[in-house]
């Protein structure tokens, strides 16, 4: 069968793999699978991983073969949650297994998704409703994240956020938010990304040169209740903390590998900031993301701008890195 196999940094090929054959674990066609920033700097040799890999963890497909007694039948659409877990460590033990001290993630610590099957336990599939497209089963286990991550917050309707970063991560954030009854102002240098935030809700937008202004004449003066980083970099974190007012909270989601000019430790203090950082999904998390987007209280189709081909892997990663693009999907 077809896969996307990472040779090195930047080397991407189309081989052929061997079919999945484990008799006690499902099998999945894949249909959709969505790159995102972590298999972005896997590609670019960022993050240290085994040669060669099987890249992807997004993806969602149809159950084509299962194991005696399972609760899953063939030709059921199905999300694969592509973090291992051990079911034992203390982690686990205390339903957070999202952070299993043995566990690791499809596509970066192990072979993953980009491929035509795959053979999973069947604890780790969520079904997909027929209310939700094909096009959008591609983002829904991003939205699962979003959805743990919002779920750690205390929110309060009326309250203001400021989503710093309006990629695909920022535009399903700032819809889960606004379900909360929050009002978000989101906040890119990226003018269509804006222009797509106010489509989607968003009760107001700023380019960052004019975010503070933006941010204090929606609060009083005060700053935003909520903070949300959603592009991974450490300045942007910085600037989401100064958006941020006194007695406020921070929703650190975007994943911050590098350092540059530092954060402003000062106002973490004087504001007395609570920081959320936040990690991965639960299955729950996944169950939950997926009813709301077959509920219509979410839009996921407008946030994919390419869909691609599994055999164009090369050319899907050159689109996912330029402005032009949000989610870059490809078919099976």
């Amino acid at each position: 069968m077809r896969a996307v196999r990472l040779e090195g940094p930047g080397a991407v090929e189309i081989a052929d793999v061997p079919g999945p054959g484990a008799e006690d674990e499902v099998i999945v066609q894949v249909r959709r699978v969505g790159i995102c920033g972590t298999d972005t700097e896997i590609f670019a040799g960022r993050v240290r991983v085994s040669y060669p890999l099987i890249m992807g963890h997004e993806m969602a497909g149809e159950v084509v073969s299962v194991p005696a007694g399972s609760a899953h039948d063939v030709g059921a659409r199905v999300l694969v949650d592509p973090a291992a877990s051990c079911g034992r460590c203390d982690l686990c033990l205390a339903g957070r297994a999202n952070l299993c001290r043995n566990g690791g993630l499809l596509g970066r610590d192990m072979d993953g998704v980009f491929t035509e099957y795959i053979t999973v336990p069947a604890n780790r599939l969520v079904p997909i409703p027929p209310e939700i497209s094909e096009k959008a089963s591609g983002l829904l286990q991003v939205l699962g994240t979003c959805v743990h991550a919002v779920k750690r917050l205390h929110l309060l309707p009326g309250q203001v956020a400021a989503v710093v970063g309006l990629g695909v991560s920022g535009q399903i954030l700032a819809q889960l938010l606004r379900l909360e009854g929050m009002d978000v102002i989101g906040i890119t240098r990226s003018e269509w990304k804006r222009d797509l935030a106010l489509e989607l809700g968003a009760v107001a937008i700023a380019d960052p040169s004019e975010a503070a202004e933006v941010v204090l004449r929606h609060t009083d003066g005060r700053g935003a209740d909520l903070g949300v980083e959603a592009a991974g970099y450490e300045a942007t974190l910085a600037d989401t903390i100064s958006l941020t007012g006194i007695g406020g909270a921070i929703l650190s989601y975007g994943t911050v590998v590098t350092a540059g000019r530092g954060l402003p430790y000062y106002d973490l203090y004087f504001k007395e900031l609570t920081i959320h950082n936040t990690r991965a999904a639960l299955l729950g998390d996944y169950a939950d993301g997926i009813a709301l987007a077959a509920a219509g209280s979410v839009s996921l189709e407008p946030i994919v701008t390419h869909e691609l081909d599994l055999s164009e892997a090369a050319r899907a990663f050159v689109v996912a890195a330029s402005s032009s693009s949000m989610k870059v999907l490809m078919k099976v």
